[in-house]
């Protein structure tokens, strides 16, 4: 009993560092997103940090459609970035995750 204890402790702390090691790697991670008629490029990592932003010269005269377009795209790309942390996150986890009776936390 308590060996089968000790080996799902030790696939629990294997699966906490992929998970971590994941994380990691999910910072070099670039996604781009153009609005639609691509005035306006992000690029942000997989962990949601902000890496750069590119402007057309057309929207910099007119603040209100430039910052309407910033907080579309922007938020796209935040809604991408979640969504490909979220799997890559949840894939390591559930592969590295003990069989354990009665417990499936990926249903």
């Amino acid at each position: 009993m308590f060996g089968d204890m000790t080996g799902m402790m030790s696939k629990l702390k294997e699966a906490q560092k992929k998970v971590e090691e994941t994380k990691e790697r999910l910072h070099t991670v670039l996604i781009d997103m153009n609005s639609n008629d691509e005035k306006l490029k992000v690029t942000i990592t997989a962990n949601r940090t902000l890496k750069a932003i590119t402007i057309d010269d057309d929207l910099l005269k007119d603040k209100d459609m430039l910052e309407d377009y910033l907080i579309l795209t922007i938020n796209k790309a935040i809604d991408r970035a979640t969504t490909v942390h979220e799997t890559e996150v949840a894939a390591v986890a559930k592969e590295g995750m003990p069989n354990i009776p009665g417990m499936d936390m990926f249903k």
